[in-house]
């Protein structure tokens, strides 16, 4: 199996992700949504908490094909550095246009993000690849996930306050506060869901897709990769889930029984779409999300831009009382042509991500893809 049949997996589960984020992301009203499309609210874990971890998972293994390929034909490691610098400071740079944008708020504008976070984790992960080999980066993964686990459940917190897990007082909430102060996110402002300190096993789980792609480049034979895949998969999710007994699973903190929850969950998907397209060679339901997967990080801004505006063009509808584009929408459009307010919800997500699809199909039909 060649590396582009493989790629070819990656730009599929890419393209998948991406499009249940912007499902997930983007009901006609939060009001009204079905529950398995709302995150957890804080212990315990929905499908729309595997979205986020599948992309730094996706980095990793990103980064194990292309710098692994440059490892193996030679190259230069200060040049190589630098580029990996460059592109971190422009992810990290969109993610905070993305918060900025459209009131330029600079006193108060969060610093955290996903693409700040995704940016941190790509950064970290293929500076570890380029020094250190596949089963060191397995005991550095190993090593974030316990440190963390350690840090937040037996360190005390500076205020005289025990150890715990609690949104507003557990350890990566003070720091987040004492670092950045009023620059978190608006809907808790004492703490963050992409803070400094839960940055922490998120590196391991890009370094759980990184191992990933490494046993994808490597010698064995398609099935063998496929049943590797499943079956550690299978495994993490196990792990996950009795590590949840004790350091519950939880997105907002990204914990670490989280971490091997997802990554397993990770390893499943991945296992499955290799294992359908690559060595069954079904492909004909697959277009779709190879279309999205080429042009991913450029559909994620654009959705955050697109919905930013829809919010902030408004125009006067009566004395005291104002409309924007998504409220219109919504309540002229989409509620009244539907029975179940749940259902037009849906609808209008869908219509979402159809826009989008259709969107990146102009691009991908003239060979365009918008990379950092």
């Amino acid at each position: 199996m060649d590396q582009q049949q493989r790629l070819l997996s990656l730009d599929i589960f890419r393209g998948l992700t991406i499009a249940a984020m912007i499902l997930v992301n983007n009901p006609g009203s939060w009001s009204n949504v079905y529950a398995p499309l709302l995150h957890a609210d804080w212990h315990g874990v929905t499908p729309p908490d595997w979205i986020f971890p599948f992309f730094l998972f996706i980095v990793g293994v990103a980064i194990a094909y292309a710098l692994g390929r440059r490892k193996a034909e030679g190259y230069d490691r200060k040049e190589l550095l630098i580029k990996i610098a460059w592109r971190t400071l422009i992810i990290f740079g969109i993610g905070l246009f993305l918060n900025l944008f459209p009131k330029f708020k600079f006193a108060t504008f969060r610093i955290p993000g996903v693409l700040q976070r995704i940016a941190l984790v790509y950064g970290v992960c293929a500076t570890l690849f380029v020094f250190y080999k596949p089963k060191q980066l397995l005991w550095i993964g190993l090593g974030c996930l316990l440190a963390y686990w350690g840090l937040t459940t037996l360190v005390p917190v500076p205020g005289g306050i025990e150890p715990n897990l609690e949104p507003s007082t557990n350890l990566g909430a003070w720091l987040d506060r004492t670092l950045m102060g009023k620059h978190l996110w608006v809907q808790s402002k004492t703490w963050d869901p992409e803070g400094l300190l839960s940055t922490l096993p998120a590196v391991g789980t890009g370094i759980s897709g990184i191992l990933t792609g490494v046993w994808l480049r490597g010698k064995a034979g398609g099935y063998e990769k496929a049943a590797g895949l499943l079956a550690v998969g299978a495994l993490l999710l196990a792990l996950g889930n009795i590590w949840d007994l004790v350091f519950p699973i939880n997105k907002k903190i990204w914990t670490s029984s989280y971490v091997l929850y997802t990554s397993g969950a990770a390893l499943v998907c991945l296992g499955v779409i290799y294992w359908l397209v690559d060595l069954r060679g079904s492909r004909w339901w697959t277009k779709p999300f190879i279309v999205y997967g080429t042009n991913a990080l450029f559909v994620f801004v654009l959705s955050g831009l697109l919905v930013k505006l829809m919010y902030t063009i408004k125009w006067e509808v009566a004395a005291g009382e104002s409309m924007n584009v998504q409220s219109w929408l919504w309540t002229q459009v989409y509620e009244p042509s539907f029975a179940s307010a749940k259902l037009a919800s849906l609808a209008y997500a869908l219509t979402n991500v159809l826009f989008f699809l259709a969107l990146s199909w102009v691009l991908y039909r003239k060979r365009i893809f918008i990379k950092v």
